[in-house]
Formats: structure tokens, C-alpha cells, sequence
């Protein structure tokens, strides 16, 4: 049978544009195989459908697109959320039950600030306080140096006091500046006993909640690994309190997490079953986008996509999977836009905002989008959050129009204002490449560039090496996202400021720096809008990145992976966590031929 889901609310018009080019056929008509007739069936509380009962056991095997450098969150480029989120967790989770017409996870960062996992409640008790409360029954795994022993407040107050630098031996901050935690104004946070935290704020914000419950950086790290070894860079001193133990990396080839038997957690849409249903996760590194696609063809991987930033980024890929294999079920979604290019203002000639305009001027945004996606793509222009967040952004149609302009393609347009500013014979330029985006599509920019005289050269980096360069800023063009999906106040709205790792364009604006600070301190979310319009808006006017289409990516899963609902992921960094809440339908698995 040929299974094909969409969620709800991903745009209809997709599928009809799907359905109509023979992309993805109805299963309409099609009838149930006797052996699955007779299987169990429980409903699926969150889409109301049907599938085969939960069961425990089996490995789930998936594809990531590089290594992870570190096994520590505060190392910088280390990627180590790939590695520990099955392993470790944080104060709180997106709910995986959420009835999928509410919110159907098809978003960057769900909403995970609203449910408890390591923090059972929290209260409010005046504007500067919150008291988090910890969890009972949960233990570190059966490990040393931790051997099993209780989760308690204590684990809470030593990881904020490590990310913050507020005390348990740490002075200075650890936590990455552009993420929320690091401009929630907290002062300090107390174990006042075992199962209590109490953190005190400088000044309310409307987002010191969300950042104190799940910051980026906040998983929960053991005390005494890090005490003994001073960090936890290393994958074979982790432990943690999630559903599996790290057991074995292979430098560049693979990682495999087992089971934790003692997991505390329950099924958020079954509460009766004990998590994990799946014995083993593994990934497979594979670097090249053929190898993971065959991979998914015969079998050997189960899943493709957000985790391990595999997602399939081409609709050629998705018509190449129709073809041969019929049976992998399709999700797509769109979180943001990965086809940005930032560009180094603090050097030449890209110091120049006429050469910036210039370079998007030169891009055909309307042949991009019918050759290369084929007409799936978004490519009404937009700034750093999406164009859905309609409550925090100007829409295109209301900007200035020599901002417009700068929109439509018009290359002699763009070869005069390179005139203009000196450079009428074009220049020479490089671009630092993220190897996990896609390479053929900085190509194509590449080509059009070209045609006003630009030269190119593309230089592709592993992500460690890539974070490393845009964190030291060693760079004259680089990739940059946009379009995000994400809470008003996120990295996309404050990656701009100065020193921001992730300044994809080496931004150092006074007024943009203040107008951040200003956000950070509204009181009301009508007025934090308001602030983030303005941020957004002036970027865009500023020309800081140059605006690519906003494409669909797919995930794709062997129809023997049951409870997946295209999820992205269950909260900022939490890709992996999902895996703990699938099972594996072994019989169909064997009966065909797996």
C-alpha cells in the first residue's frame, strides 16, 4: 500500500500541486493487505488515525550529515545536541500530544516552555521570582560517576550557575549570547532544597519563563563529570536522565545509543506505556546526499530528516524516492529559509550597501523558483522571521519601494550600482559553504553573479569548521537563515547584534544593538512586536542578507516507523528526542523483506 501523510496545517495548495503533478499518489481505493487488517490498531490521539499498537523493541537506524565535534553544548561548533538529546534533557518539553490541528509541530522551535519534563510545576510568586519545582522519581543513569543516584535542585542551580557564571565555581558565562537565556536578566538561581529552585530576575521579561525552561544551552549536564573532568566534551564520561545511554561512537562513521531500562518517562499520548518503545538508535554518518538516498532505498536507514540534518532539501529527490520506492511515507515542512548569504559588511567591497543591493538585484527569484523548486518554493521576500508571524513583521507589499526593487531581477540595474560604487568591472569574492545546505543552490546564485561580474569561489566547510569561521568572523560571504518560523524574540530577530555567533553578516550596529536591549525589556507583547517590526525591517533595508526562497524540505520514514507525524523536532535542539516516542512494526518490517 502506498502511504502518503501531510500535516494539517502545511498548505493545502502543496498538496494539490503534488497530487496534480503525480508527485504523490492517493491511496484512495487502495485496500488494506489481510496481515494488516489483523494487527492491533490503537487512534492516535493527536491526528485521530489509526495505527498499529505500540510494541517495544528493535533499532531505529537514521542518517546525520557530519560528525559531532563535542559532546558539550558550550563548545562552539560542536553540534553536541545531536549526540545528547536523546541522553540528556532539560526543564521542559513540547508536548507531544498536542492535537496536531492545534499545532502540528511544523515549525523551527515548538512551544516547549508549557510542559514539564526534569520540572514537574513552576509558579510565579512575584514579578522577579520563579520557582521551578524538580521532578521526583527521576535518576541518573546507572553509570559512574553517577551510578543512579537522584536528579535533584542542586543538578538544576550547578548547570544555570555554569551557564551563567553565577557561582558553583563559574564566573563567567558560558551560554551562547544569542540565545534567550542569555538576556533573561537573571541574578541567581537557588536550590533552596531537594526539589526546589528558585531563580531571581533582575528585571521581568516576557521571555524569561521560556528561557529559564528551555534555553538552548540548558540540558542538564551531571555535576560530577564535569567537576572531575571540566567539561563534558568528551561522548564517554556523558551521562544523563533521558530515555538512552550513549554507548559507542566511531569516529566519522557512526553512533549508537542504547535503552535506558530505568527511564522515568512515560507516552504522552498512551500514559501507561514506560518510554523508550525502541531498544536502539543509530546514526550513520553520511556525508553525501546519494549515499544517504540509497541508504533509505534499500532499507538500511529507517528515517531521513531534522535529526541528524538529513531532511531531503530537493523536489528532485522526492521525485527520484516516487519512483523507485512508492512505499516511504513523504512529510514535508518548512521551518525556515536555509538559502540566504550573508555578506561581511565590515569589509569590502561589502561594506557598501550599494554592492549588497547589487548582489540581490542579480538574482532571478521567479527562475529559481519554477527551474530549481519547481514551483514549490516562497519567494515573496521577507526578513528574519517569517511572514506568518504577521503580528511582528512588515509584509513585502507594504515596503518602501527602493527597498522593492531590489527584489526583482535586473541585472543591468545591478551592474550600474556596482559602477556606482567603484566596481564597474566586478570583483572577486569567496564564500565560506556549510557542507550540510545545499551546494548546488549557492552554485546557481554563483552563475547568476557571474553574469554582473562577480566572481565566486565556494568554500565548503564541515559545520565545525563553518561555526568556527563565522564565530571568528573569518569569512566575506557565508550562509545565512531567514524566514524563521520562531518565537518574536529568538536568535533570528537578535542575530544581528554584536557578537553574535551566529552574525552570518558581521554586524556592528549601535542602534540595532539598542533596539535589541529595548525588545529584551518590553512589557507588553504588543510593544515587543512592535520593537522586533523595527528590527526586522531595518536589516531588510540595510541589506544585510541576501534573501533566497523559502523551499519545503521533506523528511521521509520506512512505513514500519509508526507515531512519526512529520515533527521536526520536540523544542529547540530536541531533534532526537522523538525517537524515544516511535515504535517499529517488526511483522511489516519482515513481510517486506527488511
Amino acid at each position: 500500500m502506498k502511504l502518503v501523510l501531510i500535516p494539517r496545517t502545511f498548505a493545502v495548495a502543496l498538496v494539490l500541486i503534488l497530487s496534480a503533478t503525480g508527485l504523490w499518489a492517493s491511496p484512495a481505493g487502495e485496500e488494506e493487505p489481510a496481515a494488516a487488517m489483523e494487527k492491533e490498531m490503537v487512534m492516535d490521539p493527536s491526528t485521530g488515525e489509526m495505527v498499529t499498537a505500540p510494541r517495544y523493541g528493535g533499532t531505529l537506524t537514521f542518517a546525520q550529515t557530519g560528525p559531532s565535534a563535542s559532546a558539550d553544548i558550550v563548545v562552539p561548533g560542536g553540534w553536541a545536541e545531536a549526540l545528547v538529546s536523546p541522553v540528556l534533557e532539560k526543564l521542559s518539553i513540547a508536548d507531544w500530544a498536542t492535537p496536531r490541528d492545534e499545532f502540528d509541530f511544523v515549525f523551527l522551535f515548538p512551544p516547549d516552555h508549557t510542559n514539564g519534563a526534569l520540572a514537574e510545576s513552576w509558579s510565579q510568586p512575584d514579578p522577579l521570582t520563579y520557582v521551578v519545582n524538580v521532578r521526583q522519581g527521576v535518576r541518573w543513569h546507572h553509570k559512574a560517576p553517577m551510578n543512579g543516584r537522584a536528579f535533584t535542585a542542586q543538578d538544576v542551580e550547578y548547570n544555570y550557575h555554569r551557564l551563567l557564571g553565577l557561582g558553583s565555581g563559574f564566573s563567567e558565562r558560558t551560554a551562547t549570547p544569542w540565545e534567550l537565556l542569555a538576556s533573561a536578566n537573571i541574578e541567581s538561581v537557588t536550590a533552596t532544597d531537594e526539589s526546589t529552585v528558585v531563580v531571581k530576575l533582575e528585571r521581568p521579561t516576557l521571555t524569561s519563563l521560556a528561557a529559564i525552561l528551555n534555553s538552548f544551552s540548558g540540558w542538564m549536564y551531571p555535576p560530577e563529570v564535569i567537576r572531575e573532568h571540566g567539561d563534558a566534551d568528551d561522548w564517554e564520561n556523558l551521562v544523563g536522565t533521558g530515555p538512552y545511554l550513549l554507548t559507542d561512537v566511531v569516529e566519522g562513521s557512526s553512533v549508537t545509543w542504547d535503552r535506558n531500562p530505568d527511564y522515568w518517562g512515560t507516552d504522552e499520548k498512551y500514559p501507561q506505556n514506560r518510554l523508550p518503545y525502541i531498544d536502539q538508535l543509530r546514526v550513520l554518518i553520511m556525508t553525501e546526499p546519494a549515499t544517504r538516498l540509497a541508504g533509505l532505498r534499500t532499507g538500511r536507514l529507517d528515517y531521513l530528516g531534522r535529526a541528524g540534518a538529513a531532511q531531503l532539501r530537493t523536489v528532485e529527490h522526492i521525485e527520484g524516492l516516487q519512483r523507485t520506492n512508492p512505499e516511504l511515507v513523504i512529510w514535508p515542512y518548512i521551518g525556515r529559509s536555509d538559502n540566504g548569504v550573508g555578506m561581511n559588511i565590515q569589509v569590502e567591497p561589502f561594506d557598501d550597501i550599494r554592492v549588497r543591493k547589487a548582489m540581490q538585484m542579480a538574482i532571478n527569484l521567479d527562475e529559481i523558483n519554477s527551474a530549481y523548486y519547481k514551483g514549490f518554493a516562497d519567494i515573496i521576500p521577507q526578513g528574519q522571521l517569517s511572514r506568518t508571524i504577521s503580528q511582528a513583521v512588515t509584509q513585502f507589499e507594504d515596503w518602501p519601494e527602493q527597498v522593492k526593487e531590489a527584489f526583482a531581477y535586473d541585472p543591468d540595474g545591478a551592474k550600474a550600482l556596482l559602477a556606482e560604487a567603484g566596481y564597474a568591472d566586478g570583483f572577486e569574492t569567496s564564500m565560506v559553504h556549510l557542507e550540510r545546505y545545499d551546494v548546488n543552490y549557492i552554485q546557481l546564485l554563483a552563475s547568476y553573479w557571474k553574469e554582473i561580474g562577480v566572481e565566486v569561489e565556494i568554500d565548503v566547510q564541515s559545520p565545525a569548521s563553518h561555526a568556527a569561521k563565522r564565530a571568528a568572523r573569518e569569512f566575506v560571504m557565508t550562509n545565512a537563515e531567514a524566514a524563521g518560523k520562531a518565537f518574536v524574540l529568538s536568535g533570528f530577530t537578535t542575530r544581528y547584534g554584536s557578537g553574535v555567533g551566529h552574525n552570518s553578516s558581521n554586524v556592528e550596529d549601535p542602534w540595532y544593538d539598542a533596539k535589541i536591549k529595548e525588545a529584551s525589556e518590553a512589557s507588553t507583547m504588543a510593544e515587543l512586536n512592535s520593537l522586533v517590526k523595527e528590527l526586522d525591517q531595518y536589516a531588510i533595508e540595510q541589506f544585510w542578507t541576501i534573501f533566497g526562497p523559502v523551499a519545503p524540505q521533506f523528511m521521509a520514514v520506512q512505513p514500519w516507523v509508526i507515531g512519526f507525524n512529520g515533527e521536526p523536532s520536540l523544542g529547540d535542539g530536541r531533534y532526537n528526542s522523538i525517537f524515544a516516542r516511535l515504535w517499529i512494526d517488526q511483522d511489516l518490517k519482515q513481510e517486506m523483506g527488511f
